[in-house]
């Protein structure tokens, strides 16, 4: 049994999660640049993406790999769904489109759920450990670039709580990550699902960026990045 996930996960996607940042679309929401209307569709494919994870999540709930992670706190599709009606309004679950990349993803964790529930703890371990260390930062910057007012809604998806609570649950979190039961072979499956996982934000994040006018839509997505 090998106790190092948790580290394999960090080692093998550090330089991905670098790469996802430097997108444009990436590069223009942590300056603070983003106008709102970029922003709701960024968040409409997040809601598709986080719904269908957290079914796929509550369907396998007692898997040996993902009942120690379980956290009904951390969910974020309501969180999103909240922030949605509020920045965009009414409507926007029609009016706002899924990117190719997200329909592909979609499908992937489709996949996932139905022959290989033990991966999704490589798209648990990717979007919720993000969330919950950069949240709070990401939540002052568009507080700032979409002018919301102190205390108004549309932040829901960045809020864990105050900074103590969002501290524990993160703790919690790595804690239980470093504890699952992987053996070897699982580990190296979950790697290159998290891989695969940053290869496809960064195709989403493209595609964004072609749709709000940041790239042009010829540009090239960044490759998949899965392992053959």
């Amino acid at each position: 049994m090998t106790p190092g996930l948790a580290d394999a996960l960090r080692q093998g996607t550090r330089a991905l999660h670098g790469e996802v940042e430097r997108t444009a679309f990436m590069h223009t929401l942590l300056h603070g640049q983003m106008e709102r209307a970029a922003y709701c569709l960024l968040l409409r494919n997040l809601h598709a993406l986080y719904a269908t994870l957290e079914s796929a999540w509550g369907a396998h709930q007692k898997h040996p790999l993902l009942a120690p992670l379980h956290e009904p706190r951390l969910f974020r599709s309501a969180a999103l769904a909240c922030d949605l009606e509020f920045l965009h309004g009414p409507g926007w679950a029609y009016a706002l489109d899924l990117q190719p990349a997200s329909q592909d993803y979609l499908l992937r964790l489709h996949a996932l759920a139905d022959g290989a529930p033990d991966l999704l703890v490589a798209h648990v371990y990717v979007r919720y450990l993000g969330d919950l260390s950069g949240g709070q930062q990401l939540k002052r910057i568009l507080a700032r670039s979409l002018s919301l007012p102190a205390g108004a809604d549309g932040t829901a998806f960045y809020d864990f709580g105050d900074a103590q609570q969002t501290a524990a649950l993160t703790r919690i979190f790595r804690q239980q990550l470093a504890g699952l039961p992987a053996l070897e072979g699982d580990v190296d499956r979950i790697v290159a699902e998290a891989r695969d996982a940053f290869g496809r934000h960064s195709q989403l994040f493209d595609q964004l960026a072609a749709a709000t006018g940041l790239l042009r839509p010829e540009a090239p997505a960044l490759p998949n990045l899965r392992n053959p």
